[in-house]
């Protein structure tokens, strides 16, 4: 493993499931959110280039912390490097977010 670790975030947004890697990752301050940091994105060797990376690149650019509802999230992974990130469309049936409130107000027992 190298020294900093890197996380695989899998999470939904506006219909569409994003894979992204980033080498910090926590609890963010605002309630129901974490936060992730330097995302990192697969060295070009090779002229090929990947369009779904490619449009994760442009959406993130210039984004140096983002927050993603706790609710949102599929999946976190701690893996030895990072891979391809890429945004896919989400088809019926495979991501649902969770059927219950975080939190329950107060008052409401």
């Amino acid at each position: 493993m190298p020294d900093t670790p890197i996380y695989k975030i899998i999470f939904f947004s506006m219909g569409q499931i994003y894979e992204v890697y980033a080498r910090h990752i926590y609890q963010s301050d605002l309630y129901g959110f974490i936060e992730i940091e330097e995302l990192v994105f697969g060295e070009r060797s090779q002229m090929l280039v990947d369009p779904s990376e490619e449009r994760l690149k442009s959406e993130f650019e210039g984004v140096s912390r983002s927050y993603i509802p706790l609710h949102a999230v599929a999946r976190i992974d701690e893996v030895a490097k990072e891979g391809i990130g890429k945004i896919s469309e989400a088809k019926e049936g495979n991501i649902a977010p969770f059927p219950m409130p975080a939190f329950t107000p107060k008052g409401t027992d």
